[in-house]
Order: structure tokens, then C-alpha cells, then sequence
């Protein structure tokens, strides 16, 4: 196929995207190819027939009598398919079955190489593969794109994002912390362990039920009203006395120890 009005590289990606797609679909319903000059609609990023050709011929398409042919031998082709890294479409498929990410995840996290060698970097060091994506394609990316700068420029190493995630893992942290809080203190200081780094900012959520309990007591007591008005069917206040436990340990309970608790005294 000859493929007119291509102005750009990447219509010439779309073309050649779309072409490699249509002649597969005409191979699997039996189709016969016709050998065509094509031009490419940019607006909708398809290609249609201008007129078809009769003989390769009219493509020039003959031995060119400076190049001497030869034949490349099957152990020479696999020695250079070895050396070659992982494609996208390979990391892609590797990353939904093996990491059981999601495809929209697979698919940006491979849009740049550097990108994809750093996830992999990353999950040398934490099994948890969902929580680095997460990582990577929210906080870290939003970083990389308010600052104009690329994963090359970034200053954290994978293994930081790792502990980062194991912070949040171990319940040291909730994710909104971490994202939020130690995450630019980290990049402030890029050469600290992220746990210890907490513990110096007085980040570490409390966990500790004989910590919470007083504050969830406290908090129980003042809202008696609203206590009364869950018993009675309202579940949805479950949230307002976790948001005030929240507020009064300025972001410091963990969440989900907290909401256990509440459940447990409101039985």
C-alpha cells in the first residue's frame, strides 16, 4: 500500500496503525488485498482508496542492482530478537497477566520507555505492583508535569517509591499523607528514608487502639444526638464521626483502625 497525505509523524504512526489493523481484518474474513494508493483523513485517522494498481511494477518495486542479496539464517534473527528489550505491546501483555494491572495502567505506564524501566525498577523492591502504578501515574506524574520535566529528571529512585508504598502498606501512613505530605518532603530531601522522614515530621497515624479510644469516646459523646439517630437507621453518619476523629487528631488516626473501633462501641 502507497499512503498519500501525511503531514506529521504521528499521522504517520496513525496511518501505519490503521493500515497494519484493515489488511489483518481483510486476511481473517477471507478478503483478497489489492495493491492501492491510499490517502490518509487526519480528522478521523483512517485511510481510503484513491486508485488501485495493477502490477508492482508501478511501485518500482524491482531488485535494485547495487544491492547484493542474502539470506539472513534463523540463528542470527533469534540472537538479534534476544538482544532487543521488551516492546510495548510485550510489557503491556506482561504487566495485565503477570502484575494484574489494569490495560489503561499497562498502556501508560509503556507510552515512554524510562517510564516502564522505572516501574520495573520499582517493583524489585515491593510485591504490591497496583500501589507503584498508582504512584507513578498519580503523584509522580503530576510532579513530572507541573514541572515540565521527564522521569529522567525525577529525583526519587524507584526504591523510594517503594518504601513509600510500604509506608502506606505497613499502616504507617495513609495514602492521602503520603501523597500529599511526605511525598514533597521526600522530594525536598530526596537522600532520607521516607519512614524515617515521617517519623521526624510527626506524620505516623496513630493505630493504637489505647491511643484512639479516648478521642472516639470523646468524639461519641459530643455527638450523643447524631450516636442516637445511627442507632435508628442512619448509617450514613458513620462517616461524620470518623471525619471527627480525623479532625481531631489532625489527620492522624488511621482510618481504618478508627472506623473498627467506632463500629465496635456503636454495636
Amino acid at each position: 500500500m502507497e499512503v498519500k497525505n501525511l503531514n506529521s509523524i504521528r499521522n504517520v504512526k496513525r496511518a501505519i496503525d490503521f493500515e497494519a489493523q484493515r489488511l489483518i481484518d481483510m486476511l481473517e474474513a477471507g478478503e483478497t488485498i489489492k495493491q492501492q494508493t491510499r490517502s490518509f483523513d487526519a480528522n478521523n485517522g483512517t485511510t481510503f482508496a484513491i486508485r488501485d494498481k495493477e502490477d508492482a511494477e508501478d511501485y518500482r518495486y524491482f531488485p535494485d542492482p547495487d544491492l547484493t542479496p542474502f539470506d539472513l539464517k534463523d540463528d542470527f534473527i533469534n540472537e538479534i530478537k534476544a538482544s532487543i528489550p521488551a516492546l510495548p505491546a510485550e510489557r503491556v501483555a506482561l504487566y495485565c497477566s503477570e502484575y494484574k494491572l489494569p490495560e489503561y495502567d499497562a498502556l501508560v505506564l509503556t507510552e515512554e520507555k524510562e517510564t516502564a524501566d522505572y516501574f520495573e525498577a520499582a517493583i524489585q523492591h515491593t510485591k504490591n505492583y497496583k500501589a507503584v502504578a498508582n504512584w507513578l501515574l498519580g503523584p509522580v506524574k503530576s510532579w513530572i508535569n507541573d514541572h515540565s520535566q521527564s522521569i529522567n529528571d525525577f529525583e526519587l529512585k524507584p526504591d523510594q517509591i517503594a518504601a513509600l508504598v510500604q509506608c502506606v502498606d505497613d499502616g504507617k501512613l495513609s495514602f492521602s499523607t503520603a501523597s500529599t505530605k511526605l511525598f514533597h518532603l521526600l522530594l525536598e530531601n530526596p537522600t532520607m528514608e521516607p519512614a524515617v522522614l515521617a517519623e521526624q515530621n510527626n506524620l505516623i497515624q496513630q493505630s493504637d487502639s489505647s491511643e484512639l479510644e479516648p478521642v472516639i469516646d470523646a468524639v461519641l459523646e459530643q455527638l450523643a444526638d447524631k450516636v442516637t439517630a445511627y442507632k435508628k437507621g442512619k448509617k450514613g453518619l458513620l462517616a461524620l464521626f470518623v471525619g471527627e476523629v480525623m479532625k481531631r487528631t489532625k489527620g492522624k488516626a488511621d482510618p481504618k483502625k478508627t472506623n473498627e473501633i467506632i463500629l465496635e462501641k456503636l454495636k
